[in-house]
């Protein structure tokens, strides 16, 4: 399988015109993956050879503004750029509570209605994780608030076994999300490939097989 990984962004705090804020695409079997989309983002996706409506998952490593204040425009964007008739999936955003609030908001404000469907999945981090001050509740929305294209997404508690998180488990992949030390609650995120069975010519084999024996056995006789 073909992987490769482009570093849209690393600088921290905010962009510079030589520097993007934090974000990585990971693009593999034709489908983009991001991670932590920082203001500039879109700008930086337009410099390079990726497409932004090729973004199928964005997961948020944690809401500082340097790592997430570019989600809403690039969402905009893409709706901008998908035209008036869409079939594509749903974008799946994963990130820390208080994600989906944030783009609530920002959408019911700025009135802005996207074209295609999204879903945001929150994960809900541990008491542990960042100062007591800090640990917010974010019940303020109802919860039965959604905007048109928005999907049912997940709650997703720490498995204490693993001590992870389970984000996506298909036929190709396994992505899960760790705890991580900082502030506010902040996620750090593994991606696995499965191992892949090899597709094998049987009847191939068996010709190979039959002409090595007869190789072996011409040579043995000479």
């Amino acid at each position: 399988m073909s992987m490769d990984v482009t570093f849209l962004g690393t600088g921290a705090a905010y962009p510079s015109p030589t520097r993007g804020a934090s974000a990585l695409v990971l693009r593999c079997e034709g489908e983009c993956w991001l991670f932590d989309c920082g203001e500039g983002t879109q700008t930086q996706l337009m410099k390079s050879q990726l497409k932004a409506g090729r973004i199928t998952k964005i997961f948020i490593t944690h809401l500082h503004g340097d790592h997430f204040f570019g989600l809403p425009g690039l969402l905009c964007t893409i709706s901008l750029q998908s035209g008036s008739v869409v079939t594509k999936q749903p974008i799946e955003i994963y990130g820390p509570a208080g994600l989906r609030d944030f783009i609530w908001r920002t959408m019911e404000l700025s009135h802005t209605e996207l074209v295609f469907p999204y879903v945001v999945h929150e994960l809900v981090p541990t008491a542990d994780q960042c100062p007591t001050e800090e640990l917010k509740e974010f019940t303020d929305v109802n919860k039965t608030d959604s905007l048109p294209k928005e999907g049912q997404g997940r709650t997703i508690l720490l498995d204490s076994e693993e001590n992870s998180y389970l984000l996506v488990d298909d036929e190709q992949f396994v992505v899960k999300a760790f705890r991580l030390f900082h502030r506010i609650p902040s996620f750090g995120f593994s991606v696995v490939e499965k191992k892949r069975p090899g597709k094998l010519n049987a009847q191939k084999l068996k010709d190979l097989g039959k002409w090595f024996s007869f190789f072996f056995f011409f040579s043995y006789q000479l």
